[in-house]
């Protein structure tokens, strides 16, 4: 498995730990920590079945078994024991640099174990609750989340309705309603509760949850060579076989001359002609280039993925937090006809003080950046007299009561029915632009007052997922360079082709399953081509571990 990662954007790049004046972090790939726990690793490659996919080192190992098999035999023949040592000593090193790289490259399903097993769940034992470990969760069991709470197990919720956040699973960051009964009630086991009490059903064995799947999925995953690394095998072996050739022939003419050579230095001279040097530091020189890339805050997990980087042809892109900041933000505030954008606004503002969310902030620094209301110091804290009315999975809105005004903020459906309750009139012009909004890809938020002119809509706050800056000129730049790119999102069609079109890609695929997304990475290394591929979700690891180049960004939402 080849990856790369990205630890953070150029611009973001974080100061910590670099070296006096030269803007690189510290430390590297060469950690004598590192070295020391991937050296059993590299003895364990001295199997043969193992070595002789390297056909240069296979001979230089059997040139160490016969050189000590034959220093063995005259114990005080000093030259034979020192050839025996280098001969290990370069076969030993030559395992241990790619053990290094393939010890960083288990990182991924490391990291999805750890999360399976430090969940702890609330499990309902009567009308008790135990605290248990979520590996110990078994089909039928009752377990309590509440906000905040992680999600320990696949389940069905069986009471309750709350919202979700699933990002760490699907990569997309708009949370979602789990409620008990209907097609919503199925949770995911590492996903968040966002608001609300739900009780979950488990309904999956140990082992079979979605967490244990992507591990089975990373682990499986092959990767295919690139053509310069089966150009440079078949080279190396072609010269291997040349100069066994010639050493092999050598001893006849020893012999006619009446210099007949040692077994042992015939040996040497068969590891100093073949290509050894090359063969032993193919990995090490990967692992130097691993070293100059972690200074510049670029983790590469294995230099083969620094060399096929040159090679790939095709590079997929996981959507939210790649392309896009991966937080939906307020983007417009759209006031229904009639209606004062500024008063909008300002309610908007009010409604979304004491709203936490990314959602939430963007809101009140839209109003702020762009109406000049409430700047400074001004928060939720500050409002006197105010009284809070918190998001819920039921009622899907909230809001404010402050100066006689009620101020309602939330789904289309449950603002209108709130206006409807209070006496007023759902026009069809609020429902027209949420519906004209939600075509377009954006996430519709309505806004409503009622004051001492009556209950009514003011207009709707336009969300979206806003794409880089930069990302389309990245991507006409990736295209000069006969590179193809690929959006990937678990949205619906009509929002993907959107981004898609607002980014500059050259296609996308939407409502993507982890399966989804290694079917596509198959069909194109079938066609001969190198992938490439970014992600930053536990739904990306098993393509990322697919592809010939992966790359995980850690700026996104997991």
């Amino acid at each position: 498995m080849s990856t790369a990662t990205p630890t953070r954007a150029p611009e973001q790049d974080d100061t910590s730990g670099q070296q006096p004046g030269d803007g690189r972090v510290g430390g590297g790939l060469f950690d004598p920590k590192q070295l020391v726990t991937s050296l059993p690793d590299a003895l364990r490659k001295l199997n043969p079945r193992v070595m002789v996919k390297s056909p240069v080192m296979f001979v230089v190992e059997v040139g160490s078994v016969l050189t000590t098999i034959f220093a063995c035999l005259s114990p005080s023949d000093w030259f034979g024991w020192a050839i025996a040592v280098w001969l290990w000593l370069t076969v030993i090193f030559a395992n241990l640099a790619e053990a290094v790289a393939e010890g960083r490259g288990k990182a991924q399903a490391d990291t999805l174990r750890k999360a399976k097993t430090d969940t702890v769940a609330r499990r309902l034992n009567g009308t008790d609750e135990e605290q248990v470990p979520g590996t110990e969760l078994r089909v039928g069991d009752l377990v309590v989340c509440e906000a905040g709470d992680i999600i320990p197990g696949d389940g069905d919720v069986v009471e309750g309705v709350a919202s979700v956040d699933e990002s760490a699973i699907t990569g997309e960051s708009a949370p979602v309603i789990r409620e008990s009964g209907g097609d919503r009630c199925a949770v995911t086991g590492g996903t968040k509760v966002l608001s609300d009490r739900i009780v979950i059903k488990i309904t999956t064995k140990p082992g079979e949850t979605f967490i244990d799947r992507m591990i089975n999925l990373v682990e499986g995953a092959a990767r295919q060579k690139t053509p310069n690394e089966i150009a440079l095998n078949i080279l190396l072996a072609s010269l291997t076989i040349v100069f066994l050739l010639a050493v092999v022939t050598l001893q006849p003419f020893a012999i006619y001359a009446g210099a007949e050579q040692p077994m042992i230095v015939l040996l040497a001279l068969l590891v100093c002609l073949i290509p050894t040097t090359i063969g032993a530091l193919l990995s090490a020189i990967g692992i130097a280039g691993m070293d100059r890339l972690v200074q510049r805050n670029v983790l590469a997990m294995s230099g083969r993925a620094v060399e096929a980087a040159g090679d790939v042809s095709t590079l997929l892109l996981d959507k939210t937090g790649t392309i896009t900041y991966g937080n939906r933000r307020a983007a417009e505030f759209v006031p229904v006809p009639g209606a004062d954008e500024t008063e909008l606004a300002d309610a908007a503002q009010l409604s979304s003080l004491s709203d936490e969310t990314p959602e939430g902030r963007s809101v009140v620094e839209l109003a702020r950046e762009k109406y000049a209301l409430r700047e400074g110091e001004f928060n939720a804290d500050t409002l006197t007299g105010a009284e809070w009315i918190p998001f819920t999975a039921q009622t899907r809105m909230s809001g404010v009561d402050v100066d006689g005004r009620k101020i309602r903020k939330g789904a289309s459906g449950s603002v209108l029915a709130w206006v409807q309750e209070r006496g007023g009139e759902a026009t069809e012009d609020a429902r027209q632009l949420a519906d004209t909004i939600s075509q377009a890809g954006g996430t519709p938020l309505l806004v409503a007052l009622e004051d001492e002119s009556g209950p009514r809509v003011l207009g709707v706050i336009h969300l979206k997922d806003v794409v880089k800056d930069g990302m389309r000129e990245r991507f006409v730049e990736l295209r000069k360079m006969g590179i193809k790119t690929v959006m990937i999102t678990g949205d619906n069609p009509l929002t993907a082709k959107a981004i898609a079109e607002e980014a500059g890609v050259d296609d996308f695929l939407a409502e993507a399953t982890p399966e989804d997304k290694m079917a596509l990475i198959k069909r194109e290394q079938a066609g001969g081509k190198l992938v490439a591929m970014t992600g930053d979700g536990t739904n990306d690891a098993p393509a990322l571990a697919q592809a010939d180049v992966g790359v995980a960004m850690n700026t996104g939402t997991s």
